[in-house]
């Protein structure tokens, strides 16, 4: 019996002494176990690598749409940080809708795909991506990516927003003096094209006059074409060469008459149209030098008197219940994506990389 217990006590010391060293031996072990990466991988999401290469192409497409590229290399690696954060929000997203199988499908991608082609002919479109710094991968992984979102954020934000009658009568009681036009104000389109060299026209057909001579002839030919019946919108998207108001048909939203009449000759014009109807063709000047810089044909969509709305309006009811909807998935969204990147596992490599580099 004293020889059995002499044994245990023997095998609890042995025990005692293994586990004592074991400790140390697992810290070392941990210690020297973060896991590497190559200079290939700019950071993880639960594991998954986000390649250098996806942020140089952003980051050289972001530099293309700013047309400059002179910046100090504080500033070249402030805009790379901003692009690997986006670049881990983005794949947190699509991590979570691939667990709900709401990840685009090849089918969706080709879809969207043919009808950003659909305008131009493979010879145009394929100067389009080349002055992109885009390839076809590159835009069909982007185009999946953003369906994938898209249908993440339906399913699980929007759909979920809900405006109620009450919440209309509530925000107009509250904000009454907002409907209240001290002023008759005008809803406009128009129809831009200018002799000034630009990369990105913002139209869906790429069209670009390239001197004064090419503006002045392109704009006639698109009078000529309102003139004879053809839609507004659809000549403003494919030829207006105004990216702020191309891709919504020209759309320019409203203006008070005292701010269309602070422009005597077009004020004028467009002051003695009815709705629907268009202008002669303009002179577009240059907001600060007040120089000429192309031309413009504008239209009037519709026209609201001076006084107080009312709630029964379906206009303001509609606006009203955008305004709450867009503000509430808003909320909901930044909310949403917040408690995703906390759930998620995300290692940033590239903040690493310039920490080590420029806090010395």
């Amino acid at each position: 019996m004293a020889a059995s217990l002499a044994h245990a006590g023997n095998v609890r010391r042995t025990c005692s002494r293994t586990a004592a060293g074991l400790v140390p031996l697992a810290l070392l072990v941990l210690a020297g176990c973060k896991p590497t990466h190559t200079a290939d991988v700019v950071a993880t999401v639960n594991g998954h690598a986000i390649m250098r290469t996806d942020m140089d192409r952003m980051y050289k497409a972001q530099l293309a749409e700013a047309q400059s590229q002179q910046t100090t290399p504080e500033g070249e690696d402030s805009l790379r940080l901003s692009i690997v954060h986006e670049l881990i929000d983005e794949e947190i997203v699509e991590q979570r809708a691939a667990k709900m199988n709401l990840t685009a499908t090849p089918e969706e991608v080709d879809a969207k795909v043919a009808a950003m082609k659909a305008p131009y002919t493979e010879e145009q479109f394929a100067e389009r991506l080349k002055a992109s710094n885009h390839t076809l991968d590159d835009m069909r992984r982007d185009i999946r990516r953003s369906l994938t979102i898209e249908k993440l954020t339906n399913k699980e934000i929007k759909s979920k927003i809900t405006v109620t009658d009450a919440d209309v009568t509530n925000y107009f009681n509250l904000h009454k003096a907002e409907f209240d036009l001290i002023e008759p104000q005008y809803h406009l389109s128009r129809i831009v094209v200018t002799g000034v060299p630009s990369a990105q026209p913002g139209n869906l057909q790429g069209s670009k006059a390239t001197s004064d001579a090419e503006a002045k002839k392109k704009i006639q030919a698109l009078k000529n074409r309102l003139d004879s019946g053809e839609d507004f919108g659809t000549i403003a998207m494919n030829f207006s060469e105004d990216p702020n108001t191309a891709s919504s048909g020209g759309d320019m939203g409203f203006a008070f008459e005292s701010q269309l009449k602070a422009d005597p000759s077009i004020g004028a014009a467009i002051l003695k149209l009815k709705p629907g109807e268009v202008t002669d063709i303009f002179p577009l000047l240059d907001g600060g030098s007040k120089k000429q810089v192309g031309y413009a044909i504008y239209k009037l969509i519709e026209r609201e008197p001076a006084g107080q709305r009312d709630i029964s309006d379906p206009v303001v009811q509609q606006h009203i219940r955008q305004l709450l909807r867009d503000g509430r998935s808003q909320l909901v969204q930044n909310a949403y994506f917040e408690m995703l990147r906390d759930q998620a596992k995300v290692e940033n490599f590239f903040a690493e990389e310039i920490f080590k580099n420029d806090a010395k």
